[in-house]
C-alpha cells in the first residue's frame, strides 16, 4: 500500500470514527453503514483521480460531483433522470427533505426515529465531512487542518448527545484524529530517511541492516509517542474547563430553541431541554420577578403551546408572526361573566439566560419591554428575530388571573367547531389503548370538566404514578403507552399524556412550556430558577378559555377550580380525598436548609439560607479561579503549539548565523544535507562556515529543496539555484557559501570567508520571492528543516537508554 493510499483509508477511518459519536442521536444505526458505504466510494474516486493524475481542485471536484451523485441515487433516486442525474426534481426533493429532517431533529426527543430527512443529514453531514477531510489531508497533504471538520462533527454530536458514554465516542473521535497524524508523519518521515540517510555507525553483525532502524522505527516510536501526550493533553484540557449546558433553558446563552423563521413559528425540543434542565445539579436562576399578585403559587410563565399531536410527540405549529401590539386582543373563548384580576409583574432575566421566547403570563394583555419581539395571535407566543433574546432583558406585563368556578366550567357550552377541528386531532398511530384507558379513568362522568379533573387527580395522586426525571424522554407512538404501563415520568410524560388522553374523549387540548412559580424571596421578589422549568396541559372550555390543569404529582400548584370532585364520580376515577390538600397555597422555602423537608431536597428545591439572605441573588458565580486558569493555560496551548516549529526554527538560524561561539561542536559529525561527516574542520573559521552551509540547505528544505548528501556542495548549490529559480546576488551568494565550504573540507589552510550569514539570507530572500505563496507560509509556520528537532530527539533518547543499559550492567552482580 502506498502512502496516499494509506493516508486516504486513515482519512475516511477517522471520518467514520469521529461519525460514531451521532450513534446515540438515533434509535437505529443503519445508515452508519450506509454512510461507510459511499465514504469508501468517494474515497476510492479520489484516490483514483490522484493516481491519474488530476490537478489537486479537479480532484476535489470530481469527488464532490460523484458525492452528489450516489446521494442522488440514495434519497432522491425517483426523482433523477434515469435513477441517476440529478435535476430539478433531485434538488427540490434534497430540499424538502433537508427541511423535514431539520423539523424533525426538533421535533423528537433522543433517541429519534431515522426518518429519511434526518438519515439525509446524518449521511450527507458524513460525506461532506469526509470529502472536507481527504481534500485537506490526503489531496493538499496537511492532516493537522483536517481535525477542523472532524471536531465540528464530534461536537455538534456532543452538543446534541447526552448520557454517560460520550468519554467513549471523544475517544474513538480523538483516535482517528491521531492515526491520519501518524500516518502523514509516517509518510513524510519515510521521505526524509529515503533521502537523507546519512552514515551510520554499524550495528551488530546479528542486527537489522544499517541505517534501518534510525529511518524507520525511531521516528515512528517518536511520532507515537507525540500522539499519545496530545491525546492525553486533549483529554486532560476538557476536565479544567467549565461544563457546557444545553437545551430549551440554556443558562450559558446558547438557546436550542427553535427561533423565528421565514417569518414564521417553528418548533422547539421540549422533552431533551426539560429532563436536561431538570437533572441539572445546582438550581441556576434564571429569571427574577416581582408581582402585584397577593400570592404567586398561580404565577405560571409560559414560553409557548405545543398544539400539533402526531401520535408520536407534541410540537408547535408554524404560524405567521406579527408586530408586537400596545395592547394584546381578549384571550380566545373568555366570557366577561368569568372573574378575572389583573396582575403587574416585573421580569428580568438574567445575564446568562438565552431564549428566544419571552415568558410571560397567561393570558398576557400588555407587555412592555425593549428588542425585537414579534407576536404570534394563536398560541399568544412572543418570539425574538433576528438573533433577539432573553439575555438580560427587563420587561413589565400586564396578565388576567383568571378564576372561573367549578359550576361555570362544568357548564360550558360545547366549544366551536374550528377549535374542535384543530385541538382535538388524533392520529390513526395512537394505539387503541389510550383512548380506552381514558374512557376507564373518566367513567360516570357527567361533562367535559369532570373527566378533565379525573384525569388530573388519576395522574398526580390516585393513579399510583412517581414522578422520575431519569426515566428517558420517549418518543414514537408508543411513548404513551410505556408511560402509562411504567408509570413513571417527568412532566413532559404527565402533560403529553394528558393532553393526548383529553383529546380522544373529545376536549380540545394543548402542551404549554415554561416555568411555574419560583421561590418566594426575602425581599418580597420571586427567584424563577432552572429546576422550575416545566409543562403542564391546558384544556379548552367555552366560556373561560385555555385552562390550565397540573397532572404532574409533587410539582406545580393544582388551580382551585381543579380541586372540586366530579359529581359522577366513576369507581376508576373518582377524585381522591386526598385531592384538595394540593390546592393549598404552595409554603416557600425554608431558610433554613436543615428544615427543608425531604421531598423538596429531592426535587431541588430549597435554597441555601446565605443565598435567601443576600436577596437570591445569581446562583452560579461563575467559573472558578482554577477553571479561569485553565481556560488560559489551554488557549496559550493552543496558540503556543502550532508556533514552535516556527520559533524552533528561527533560533536555530539565530545560532548558526550569529556569532563564532554559537555553533555545533566541532568534533560532532555533520548532520545529514550539511557536509560530510568526516571533515577535519574544527577551527572556528571552520564552524561558522559550515553552520553556515547548514543553515543555505535548511532553509532550501524549508521552501521545498531537499538536501542531497550524493553531491559536492558546488553541485549542491547548483542545484539549489537551479531548483529555487534563483538569479543574480542571490546565485552569488549560494556560489560564495559553496566555495567556503569546499575551501573548509579540501584546503590544507582554509582562508576564512567574510559575509557568509549576509549571503545565506541573501540566498534565503531569493527563495522566498521565487516561491508561491503556500510554499511561503509553508515555509515559515511549518519549515520542513523541523524534522532534524525529532532526529535530535530521537538522538537523545537512544544515547540516555544506551548510558541506562552501560550503568545496569556495571552495576549488575557478576553470575
Amino acid at each position: 500500500m502506498t502512502g496516499r493510499t494509506r493516508m486516504a483509508v486513515t482519512a475516511a477511518v477517522a471520518t467514520l470514527a469521529a461519525s460514531c459519536a451521532m450513534l446515540p442521536l438515533v434509535d437505529k444505526s443503519a445508515w452508519i453503514l450506509q454512510a461507510a458505504f459511499l465514504l469508501a466510494l468517494q474515497s476510492v474516486v479520489g484516490a483514483l483521480a490522484r493516481r491519474v493524475p488530476l490537478a489537486r481542485p479537479v480532484t476535489v471536484a470530481a469527488q464532490a460531483l460523484v458525492t452528489l451523485l450516489l446521494l442522488t441515487v440514495a434519497f432522491a433516486g425517483d426523482q433523477a433522470v434515469a435513477g441517476l442525474l440529478p435535476g430539478p426534481d433531485v434538488f427540490r426533493e434534497f430540499g424538502q427533505l433537508v427541511q423535514e429532517g431539520t423539523e424533525d431533529v426538533g421535533r423528537y426527543a433522543i433517541p429519534a426515529p431515522a426518518t429519511a430527512g434526518i438519515r439525509l443529514l446524518l449521511v450527507g453531514g458524513v460525506l461532506v465531512v469526509g470529502l472536507t477531510v481527504d481534500a485537506v489531508a490526503v489531496t493538499y497533504r496537511s492532516a493537522a487542518p483536517a481535525g477542523l471538520p472532524l471536531l465540528a462533527l464530534y461536537s455538534v454530536a456532543a452538543g446534541l448527545g447526552q448520557g454517560g458514554s460520550g468519554w467513549l465516542w471523544f475517544l474513538a473521535a480523538a483516535s482517528g484524529y491521531l492515526l491520519l497524524l501518524l500516518a502523514e508523519g509516517r509518510e513524510r518521515l519515510a521521505e526524509w530517511g529515503r533521502v537523507f540517510a546519512g552514515r551510520r555507525t554499524a550495528p551488530p553483525a546479528a542486527g537489522p541492516a544499517p541505517g534501518r532502524a534510525s529511518t524507520s522505527t525511531v521516528p515512528v516510536r517518536t511520532g507515537r509517542r507525540i500522539g499519545a501526550l496530545a491525546l492525553g493533553i486533549a483529554l486532560v484540557v476538557p476536565a479544567v474547563l467549565p461544563a457546557m449546558d444545553g437545551g430549551l433553558f440554556e443558562p450559558r446563552g446558547r438557546s436550542e430553541a427553535a427561533g423565528s423563521g421565514r417569518g414564521g413559528l417553528t418548533s422547539v425540543k421540549p422533552l431533551v431541554a426539560l429532563q436536561d434542565n431538570l437533572n441539572q445539579p445546582a438550581n441556576r436562576e434564571l429569571l427574577r420577578l416581582r408581582s402585584s399578585a397577593e400570592n404567586t403559587r398561580d404565577l405560571y410563565l409560559r414560553i409557548v403551546a405545543l398544539d400539533r399531536f402526531d401520535g408520536a410527540s407534541w410540537q408547535t405549529t408554524e404560524r405567521p408572526l406579527a408586530a408586537l401590539p400596545a395592547v394584546l386582543p381578549t384571550p380566545a373563548g373568555l366570557a366577561p361573566g368569568v372573574r378575572t384580576t389583573r396582575i403587574d409583574t416585573t421580569v428580568t432575566a438574567s445575564g446568562a439566560y438565552a431564549q428566544n421566547y419571552l415568558p410571560v403570563p397567561y393570558p398576557a394583555e400588555e407587555v412592555r419591554t425593549e428588542g425585537r419581539w414579534r407576536y404570534e395571535p394563536e398560541g399568544r407566543i412572543l418570539a425574538g428575530e433576528r438573533g433577539q433574546t432573553t439575555r438580560g432583558v427587563r420587561y413589565q406585563v400586564a396578565s388576567l388571573q383568571v378564576d372561573p368556578t367549578a359550576a361555570q366550567l362544568a357548564s360550558a357550552p360545547a366549544p366551536p367547531e374550528q377549535v374542535l377541528r384543530a385541538y382535538t386531532q388524533v392520529p390513526r398511530s395512537l394505539p387503541p389503548v389510550v383512548a380506552q384507558t381514558a374512557r376507564k379513568v373518566t367513567a360516570g362522568s357527567a361533562n367535559a370538566y369532570q373527566q378533565a379533573v379525573m384525569l388530573q387527580d388519576w395522574f398526580s395522586v390516585g393513579g399510583g404514578f412517581q414522578y422520575d426525571t431519569q426515566v428517558a424522554s420517549g418518543t414514537g407512538t408508543d411513548a404513551v403507552v410505556r408511560f402509562l404501563e411504567a408509570k413513571r415520568g417527568f412532566c413532559i410524560h404527565f402533560s403529553f399524556s394528558m393532553a393526548a388522553m383529553a383529546r380522544t374523549l373529545g376536549i380540545p387540548a394543548r402542551v404549554a412550556v415554561g416555568f411555574m412559580p419560583g421561590t418566594p424571596l426575602a425581599d418580597g421578589s420571586v427567584s424563577v430558577g432552572s429546576k422550575d422549568a416545566h409543562a403542564w396541559p391546558e384544556l379548552y372550555f367555552e366560556g373561560v378559555g385555555w385552562t390550565r390543569f397540573e397532572p404532574t404529582p409533587s410539582r406545580g400548584t393544582t388551580p382551585e377550580y381543579a380541586v372540586a370532585a366530579p359529581a359522577g364520580g366513576g369507581e376508576a376515577g373518582a377524585a381522591p380525598a386526598p385531592a384538595p390538600e394540593r390546592s393549598a397555597a404552595a409554603p416557600p422555602a425554608p431558610q433554613d436548609p436543615d428544615a427543608c423537608p425531604p421531598a423538596q431536597k429531592k426535587l431541588g428545591e430549597c435554597l441555601p439560607a446565605a443565598r435567601q439572605a443576600d436577596g437570591g441573588g445569581q446562583a452560579s458565580g461563575g467559573p472558578s479561579a482554577g477553571a479561569v486558569a485553565g481556560i488560559a493555560v489551554a488557549a496559550l496551548a493552543a496558540l503556543g503549539l502550532p508556533l514552535l516549529p516556527m520559533l524552533w526554527r528561527r533560533r536555530v538560524r539565530a545560532r548558526r548565523l550569529g556569532g563564532p561561539g554559537l555553533h555545533a561542536e566541532p568534533s560532532r559529525p555533520v548532520e545529514p544535507g550539511g557536509g560530510p561527516p568526516d571533515a577535519a574542520a574544527d577551527t572556528p573559521t571552520a564552524e561558522r562556515t559550515l553552520a553556515a552551509w547548514r543553515e543555505l540547505t535548511d532553509s532550501a528544505w524549508d521552501y521545498g529543496i531537499p538536501p542531497d548528501d550524493s553531491r559536492t556542495p558546488r553541485a549542491a548549490a547548483e542545484r539549489i539555484v537551479a531548483a529555487g529559480a534563483l538569479e543574480g546576488p542571490a546565485a552569488a551568494s549560494a556560489a560564495r557559501v559553496a566555495t567556503a565550504v569546499e575551501q573548509v573540507l579540501y584546503a590544507p589552510r582554509p582562508r576564512p570567508t567574510a559575509g557568509l550569514a549576509g549571503d545565506v539570507e541573501c540566498v534565503r530572500a531569493g527563495l522566498h520571492a521565487a516561491a508561491g505563496r503556500g510554499a511561503r507560509l509553508r515555509a515559515v509556520l511549518l519549515p520542513r528543516s523541523a524534522a532534524r528537532l525529532l532526529w535530535g530527539l530521537a538522538r537523545s533518547r537512544s544515547a540516555a537508554a544506551r548510558r541506562i543499559r552501560g550503568l545496569r550492567l556495571r552495576t549488575s552482580p557478576r553470575a
